[in-house]
């Protein structure tokens, strides 16, 4: 089997991502389902092979080494694949993902002009969150690229592992590090990087203790920092970080955190309904004094009173979107009940929808 035809008919039918494993054929997500490329069963020794096609010497050194290595490439057609090559069952294992060949919108992924006009500010921290695959690379992308199409004299460093979108110099310098290629760790790179006169710093993700209190630090000191999470929800996401550090430091970072957070967008993917692709849903938390003071006195359960009444400053919670997004016939009632976090109220105010004969207007976030 070629590697080269199995990224080939991915891209043709439009899939996020590809999975190859020992038992069963080359499999696509295709607008959030898995698809079978043929009815070929992979044995471990065609695995091993296709993983030598992608792996460089010392990607497989680094595979046999500790069990897995992520690495991105391009093919000669232009697209970009982050894959994740691994060992499982003493079989090598692999999943590819698509990356987009241009930069999204922002209307096109369904942000709008008050979370737009957060990427002026000259400080702070804003955190973009979501499962695994709901497009928080592609929404982070989408900020740099504006910021530097836009802002002159600002330096962009971006941590990676690895570096997905290449972003070229154009009103900004641009700088990217690869955690394992060009440094060893996120937060080496992010300490160092405070050294190297930036503006805006990007964190791929933050992983551990070490790069959440540096992130922090970043955001107080001057620099606007971008980082990710696998969190769902604003309150779970600020939750998430404080319980991270021991609990002798949870007040202080609480404090720290209030005064640092600019706004946390967590984000879903949802097919859309008798349509190929998939829609972006989004729970929006912008900073304001009393979600500061929420988060400095612990009472993030809160919080998400103040999303349902801060509309006027671009806050929302997710359902509201997912019930939006139904109500304009985008997405189906199961898909939106499924991702909701209050099933039964969500049934109750999708219960007396009017629904809209306009259409979607929201972002139309992945075909890949």
């Amino acid at each position: 089997m070629d590697i080269r035809h199995v990224l080939d008919e991915a891209v043709r039918q439009g899939a996020s991502d590809i999975h190859i494993s020992v038992g069963r054929p080359v499999t696509f997500r295709v607008d959030g389902k898995l698809v079978a490329l043929d009815n070929k069963i992979l044995t471990a020794k065609d695995t091993e092979e296709l993983t030598k096609m992608i792996a460089s010497e010392q990607h497989q050194s680094q595979i046999e080494r500790i069990g897995g290595v992520d690495f991105g490439f391009n093919i000669e057609k232009g697209f970009r694949f982050r894959a994740s090559c691994f060992k499982q069952k003493g079989a090598f294992g692999i999943v590819l993902r698509i990356l987009p060949r241009q930069f999204f919108t922002f209307e096109q992924i369904g942000l709008t002009d008050k979370v737009i006009a957060l990427l002026n500010r000259p400080r702070g921290l804003i955190l973009v969150t979501g499962p695994t695959g709901s497009g928080k690379t592609t929404t982070l992308a989408t900020m740099l690229n504006y910021i530097n199409e836009t802002r002159d004299d600002t330096h962009i460093i971006t941590i990676e592992d690895p570096i997905e979108y290449f972003h070229d110099h154009q009103k900004a310098i641009v700088n990217q590090r690869e955690v394992g290629v060009d440094v060893p760790s996120f937060s080496e790179a992010l300490i160092k990087s405070l050294r190297q006169d930036p503006d805006v710093i990007l964190i791929g993700e933050m992983r551990d203790l070490a790069t959440m209190e540096a992130a922090i630090t970043a955001a107080e000191t001057g620099h606007l920092v971008f980082a990710t999470l696998h969190t769902t929800g604003a309150a779970r996401t600020v939750d998430r970080i404080i319980d991270v550090f021991p609990a002798h430091q949870q007040p202080q970072i609480r404090v720290q955190l209030a005064s640092t957070v600019i706004a946390v967008i967590s984000q879903v993917l949802i097919p859309k309904m008798g349509k190929s692709g998939r829609v972006a849903a989004f729970e929006i938390m912008i900073s304001t004094p009393a979600i500061a003071n929420l988060i400095r006195e612990g009472k993030t359960h809160q919080i998400i009173s103040e999303l349902q009444t801060g509309t006027k400053y671009g806050s929302r919670t997710l359902d509201s979107h997912l019930l939006e997004l139904y109500s304009k016939g985008i997405i189906s009632y199961d898909d939106a009940i499924s991702k909701s976090y209050d099933p039964a109220q969500f049934a109750q105010q999708a219960s007396q929808v009017k629904f809209s004969t306009k259409g979607a207007s929201a972002g139309v976030f992945a075909k890949k």
